[in-house]
């Protein structure tokens, strides 16, 4: 049967008000401009006297949310901003003309690194790729070099320095801001807005142990040693313990230790809780100290970029060892590793479970006569429309050619028959595109068998199944038979043949 598909594909803003979506819009533009406010309003209670603030959060989040969310970038949410800055400024008792002065630097220093950051790949937007560290030091270069434009000008006139000491001080302090901050931003998990209620249960059913607590207690207690033994040196003692986070967590938890780090550590040399031996008040100190922490930042960032790439090409690897390209289903070899480790585990001792050996009718009539490509586009779409009739976790694998299996674990004789019939309706129901304007249909074939007792060699069910399936095919094809599983010696399962 030959059949075009059309699809009317409404647009995506279908069905939304107007007025609902510039309510949206502003709750975005006041959460934004609240970030902003509060974040500056901190920066401000860091400020020593006569100096920048110890530690500016602000400019860095308004980067990466705007990089995040680019519909930020837009005159009204800016104009926002800009009032967040000055806000947050006078309210800290700052005076007008400071005030000026330090949102213009903000507000340049900001859109100076938007430039650069929204015209990267997503990839590279998300840290996900070593070169992407590069791409971040470049980026908050060019933030902290647009501030210190800004600040060559403002420090005679604020703090009765020179150009170029202004221009330094203001780049370095910007610097370390943007290498702290910004990576939590942009290596934020997506699931932290995910409507999704199964990724936010798995996220929240992982299990932590104390090996997983060990580099984060290593880093509390290196912080600590800092406190006690002081100097110079004491900003150094955390590097190891950084660089194990690194390695151990993810990119966004390494982000966030490490700008817990840098802030604690700002923070305590300001406050003098870290005594350095040195001058705090010398421009010269501060400016080594910032320099200090930014790099030291900026390793555990890099090796948990290059530790995340190589874990997704690990994953990677792992999954095509263990999928058919095709259909993404398990192949034989992952199939049968799936189903072995499902009939070992404990809980399934005394659980009944069922094997369905599938395939699809005349498959070879159906390459012969709309060609290789059509037949691909069959086996995709059953592997779909079974899939969506199972259980999450019951194992299914392609195994051959045009035979699928799916094992079910836990499943009564009737659950097993429901699912098997279901499989088969859906599937026989269903129009594939092949392509051309073509569209055909298909059967499948289904042998079923049971074992109350899933203590069983897998290959016996495998077997037993198969025979059942051979029987569908001999009775008339598109059809469902159960078979019985023999009950000797044989279908035991060996634990060392596993």
């Amino acid at each position: 049967m030959l059949r075009v598909i059309v699809e009317n594909v409404p647009p995506l803003d279908q069905g939304k008000e107007p007025s609902g979506q510039f309510a949206a819009s502003l709750t975005s533009v006041a959460i934004f401009a609240g970030v902003i406010l509060t974040a500056a309003l901190f920066g401000n209670f860091t400020r020593p006297a006569g100096h920048l603030s110890a530690f500016w959060p602000a400019n860095a989040l308004m980067l990466g949310m705007l990089v995040r969310n680019p519909k930020l970038a837009r005159p009204f949410a800016l104009l926002g901003a800009a009032g967040a800055y000055m806000c947050a400024d006078l309210i800290s008792g700052g005076p007008l003309v400071m005030t000026l002065l330090l949102t213009i630097a903000n507000m340049v220093s900001v859109m100076a690194g938007y430039q650069l950051f929204s015209r990267l790949d997503p990839l590279d937007q998300r840290l996900g790729r070593p070169l992407s560290i590069f791409y971040l030091v470049l980026g908050a270069a060019l933030c902290a070099a647009a501030a210190g434009v800004v600040g060559g000008i403002a420090n005679p006139l604020l703090f009765q320095g020179s150009v170029l000491e202004g221009w330094g001080f203001w780049f370095v302090s910007e610097l370390v801001n943007y290498i702290a901050i910004l990576p939590v931003i942009l290596t934020l998990p997506a699931l932290a807005w995910s409507k999704d209620k199964a990724d936010v249960s798995r996220y929240a059913s992982l299990n932590v142990t104390p090996a997983m607590l060990a580099p984060a207690a290593f880093l509390v207690l290196s912080a600590i040693a800092g406190l006690v033994v002081g100097g110079p040196g004491a900003i150094g003692f955390p590097v190891p313990a950084l660089l194990w986070c690194a390695l151990v967590y993810s990119q966004f938890m390494t982000a966030v230790l490490t700008l817990l780090f840098s802030g604690w550590t700002l923070l305590a040399i300001s406050m003098g809780y870290i005594p350095l031996g040195l001058d705090n008040n010398e421009w010269s100190t501060v400016m080594s100290i910032r320099m200090g922490v930014t790099l030291i930042a900026l390793a555990p960032v890099t090796v948990a970029s290059v530790t995340a790439v190589r874990n997704e090409l690990m994953r990677r690897l792992q999954h095509m060892a263990a999928h058919d390209q095709l259909t993404d289903l398990l192949n034989r070899g992952g199939f049968k590793a799936r189903s072995q480790a499902l009939l070992g585990l404990p809980s399934a001792a005394k659980q009944p479970v069922a094997m369905l050996m599938l395939d699809i009718d005349r498959f070879k009539d159906i390459n012969d006569t709309y060609g290789h490509a059509a037949g691909d586009r069959v086996l995709s779409a059953f592997a779909r429309l079974a899939a969506a009739k199972l259980r999450g976790g019951d194992p299914f694998g392609r195994i051959g050619g045009e035979e699928f299996a799916i094992l079910l674990s836990d499943c009564s004789r009737e659950c097993a028959e429901q699912i098997a019939h279901h499989i088969r309706t859906v599937f026989e129901q269903a129009t594939i595109d092949v392509g051309d304007g073509r569209s055909i249909t298909a059967t499948v074939s289904i042998g079923l068998v049971m074992a109350e007792k899933p203590i069983v060699d897998l290959d016996a069910l495998l077997l037993a199944a198969d025979k059942s399936l051979y029987r569908a095919k001999r009775e008339g094809r598109n059809r469902v038979e159960l078979g019985e599983l023999d009950a000797g010696p044989s279908m035991l399962f060996d634990g060392w043949r596993a």
